[in-house]
């Protein structure tokens, strides 16, 4: 449920022996059905991962256009509030793909994931494709969750050199994993030796070792 925008789904995915919950936002063109998110939930339960992939209102409701910040930042905190529901014993963590990894950190900057151990950037958009800038981060600092950033080195959303800069201001607080040739959809190239389905695989480990710390 979502103050001022109606109910939701949401797909919960837990494994028997799991060690972490993640309460898991959609990007913004596709929402938690899409093959990115069902391959990554797929392998994060396989690394011991429990799941709640969530819609965003607009997303539900068949609209195209995201909802403004304030809705979405509610739809996170619904989230994690139903995910430490289903999974009372287990360390909850939040994050998600693209925007909604950004509007995760957003509502634990203003004070409304305060049960949140930790959050996850699959892809953090930084700025528009050909418009650099890291106003977007701006808020980061606000947090005191650890930050995980699982980004590729030809993602047009966040140029590695522009992503590292950001973590490094950041601090410990920001850790930092590179994927080399993937974009922000993680595709990669086959010139890189790896396939696309690799590229999750690794995700998901990354994720859950980061957890386990």
């Amino acid at each position: 449920m979502v103050e001022g925008a109606g109910e939701v789904c949401a797909l919960l995915r837990q494994p028997a022996k799991a060690h972490s919950m993640l309460a898991l936002a959609h990007g913004a063109g596709a929402g938690m059905r899409h093959a990115f998110l069902e391959q990554l939930a797929d392998e994060l339960a396989k690394a011991g991962v429990a799941t709640l992939r969530y819609q965003f209102p607009y997303m539900e409701q068949h609209r195209k256009s995201p909802d403004k910040p304030a809705v979405l930042t509610a739809a996170v905190q619904s989230a994690a509030r139903a995910a430490t529901q289903a999974a009372p014993n287990l360390p909850l963590f939040a994050g998600g793909k693209s925007m909604g990894g950004r509007m995760t950190s957003q509502a634990a900057a203003a004070g409304l994931l305060t049960e949140v151990r930790g959050v996850v950037f699959y892809g953090f958009p930084l700025h528009p494709p050909k418009q650099p800038g890291t106003k977007r981060a701006d808020h980061l600092a606000q947090l005191t969750a650890p930050m995980l950033f699982l980004q590729g080195t030809r993602d047009p959303f966040a140029p590695a050199q522009s992503i590292r800069a950001v973590c490094k201001k950041l601090g410990p607080r920001a850790t930092l994993v590179i994927f080399e040739g993937a974009d922000h959809s993680f595709h990669v190239p086959k010139s890189s030796g790896k396939t696309d389905s690799e590229i999750i695989c690794e995700l998901a480990q990354s994720t859950a070792k980061w957890m386990k710390k």
